[in-house]
């Protein structure tokens, strides 16, 4: 019933939109290709026949598939991000599509320096004679989570399509801003009304993320003293200096997302900016136990505090802001959620994996305001990156475990 080639053009479609999130905008969403990717998912659901789907003033997407069956079912919800990562840039994507793969790298058009060696990616093998979408190399594919908007969108179709798919009500429910940490600030909760729901925003097929990381934002802002090098003698305090004495400060043997694998936390500078005067700087907290991300602060305090007296006269200001939190312990609260996706791989013959997260979803945060939400495999292979890239026939397969997943919800 899924059809493979609409499925390509709807994905090759959105991948061509810039939708890249930009930290630190006032504007919500933060980039405008964001609101023009939703009113054009808007559109395709209600041609579709979602009479009631609406796009919000804060570019949040919302329709409901309608139930086939007579009884009262419990009301599910499937969601996706419209944002790409900042990490690399998502305009001008420029999509290759290598039909039939034969095996081996994957040269990137766009940039000679740029291919995808099959070494790097053992997926690959496994995936020879399938349909692989990639960028031309200059910028991330935006699969991540592209593949998630056009696999629930492919759903949609199919359910419109055969009515004699037995079902219960399905929310649909397409975000903004999830790869900036705040894909859902602006969710409805009570208008979604699921009791469970699906992000579709996972590494390649038959994966069931039942934990991700717990997060936490660091800002650290190093203020030193300027003045004319001419006369700083005894006067300069540079913050420059200071931030880099504080860096060094920080674990890099332990827990640096370098040399760190597993259930394994992390310490993760990933932005400086600033000057003489002032520096500001952002770090990621990460680890699966909510516990010790108080304990990573506590030694960002305390290389500041060091940094501090090795440079008399600078002050050094650490800010934590809380991001997100395991989904496990919220996914517990429900079984059904994580149970149904499993029985659904199973129903089509496959071996579902569960699997944890080094890193968070949308889902982290609607489990931890109360909405058990665990992640699907969608197709995505090194997102966030110029060698990012995407397999049709792992998409065709996430869409056919949705038709399957909403079929045994409809069974309670």
């Amino acid at each position: 019933m899924i059809d493979p080639s609409r499925l390509l053009e709807r994905f090759l479609r959105y991948v061509q939109v810039d939708t890249t999130a930009r930290e630190g905008q006032a504007t919500y969403p933060s980039s405008p290709g964001q609101l023009e990717l939703g009113r054009i998912l808007l559109g395709e659901l209600r041609e579709l026949g979602l009479t009631d789907a609406v796009q919000s003033d804060k570019g949040i997407v919302m329709a409901t598939v309608p139930a086939t069956v007579d009884r009262k079912a419990p009301v599910v919800a499937f969601n996706a991000h419209v944002d790409t990562s900042p990490e690399t840039t998502g305009a001008g994507v420029r999509p290759q599509v290598v039909r039939d793969y034969p095996g081996g790298d994957i040269p990137l058009p766009g940039n000679p320096a740029a291919v995808i060696r099959e070494a790097d990616n053992p997926d690959l093998r496994e995936l020879i004679g399938s349909t692989i979408i990639t960028s031309d190399g200059t910028t991330l594919l935006g699969a991540d989570d592209k593949a998630g908007l056009a696999v629930i969108m492919e759903t949609v179709a199919t359910l419109m399509e055969h009515l004699e798919i037995e079902h219960g009500p399905l929310r649909i429910c397409f975000t903004c801003d999830e790869e900036i940490g705040h894909g859902v600030d602006h969710v409805d909760l009570d208008a979604l009304g699921a009791i469970a729901c699906y992000t579709l925003d996972g590494h390649g097929t038959d994966e069931i993320d039942v934990e991700t990381f717990s997060a936490d934002l660091a800002t650290v802002v190093v203020r030193g003293v300027n003045i004319h090098p001419s006369i700083a003698k005894g006067k300069m305090i540079n913050a420059l200096r200071v931030a880099a004495d504080f860096l060094a400060r920080l674990p890099r043997e332990t827990l640096a997302p370098e040399v760190t694998s597993g259930r394994e936390g992390f310490l993760h500078p990933y932005q400086m900016q600033g000057g003489v005067a002032e520096v500001s700087l952002r770090i990621l907290l990460r680890d699966f136990d909510s516990s010790k991300l108080a304990e990573l602060a506590e030694r960002l305090r305390t290389a500041a505090g060091e940094s501090e007296q090795s440079f008399p006269g600078a002050s050094i200001e650490v800010r934590i802001t809380p991001q997100y939190r395991n989904m496990a312990e919220g996914l517990a609260r429900e079984p059904r959620a994580v149970e149904f996706a499993r029985q659904a791989l199973l129903r089509l013959g496959r071996e579902p994996r569960m699997t944890i997260i080094r890193g968070g979803t949308d889902g982290s945060r609607l489990t931890e305001l109360g909405l058990p939400t665990p992640n699907l495999s969608t197709g995505e292979h090194n997102p966030h990156s110029p060698l990012e890239w995407t397999c049709l026939e792992e998409m065709a397969q996430a869409a056919r475990m949705l038709v399957e997943l909403v079929r045994i919800w409809g069974e309670e």
